[in-house]
């Protein structure tokens, strides 16, 4: 985390939830919607906090993967690989980002603009196949659609 994150947004973030039992994941989850993962600072500030141990803490962020310990780009790429998509070229959709933005799946660009996410399933088969750019599903992908995806954001950033 860079020394401009304002760490006191932890602090009200803890104190929504002080005292609730079993609140960590939500917690968590909060704090990981404002920075767009769980900084190591947030961690230590709430073990100190809740008086818990980080290692319970790490223990939840690395069980569900829902939770990421490394900051993210910030467009979210999802490419299914479900069978549908598989079928209809979602590993070549996969294949062609890694390529055109130099970057493997569960890594972000350089620049910070892209993290780049191989899922399992999007659950829309009948648009196979399907890319997800942050919560904007995109159906029937080609290399020319996602080249053109591409280009928007990165115009829009």
């Amino acid at each position: 985390m860079n020394s401009k994150t304002d760490l006191s947004k932890v602090n009200e973030i803890i104190e929504g939830y002080r005292s609730k039992k079993g609140s960590l994941i939500p917690l968590l989850q909060d704090i990981q919607s404002v920075f767009g993962y769980v900084p190591e600072e947030a961690v230590n500030i709430i073990a100190r906090e809740l008086e818990i141990y980080p290692v319970d803490i790490y223990g939840i962020l690395t069980f569900y993967s829902q939770f990421y310990m490394e900051p993210r780009g910030k467009h979210i790429i999802r490419v299914c690989q479900g069978t549908a998509c598989h079928v209809m070229g979602g590993k070549e959709m996969l294949g062609f980002l890694s390529d055109e933005l130099g970057i493997e799946d569960g890594e972000s660009t350089k620049d910070g603009i892209f993290f780049l996410e191989r899922v399992a399933c999007l659950g829309c088969c009948g648009m196979a196949p399907v890319v997800m750019i942050d919560d904007n599903f995109h159906g029937r992908c080609t290399i020319g659609s996602l080249r053109k995806l591409i280009e928007q954001y990165r115009s829009k950033d």
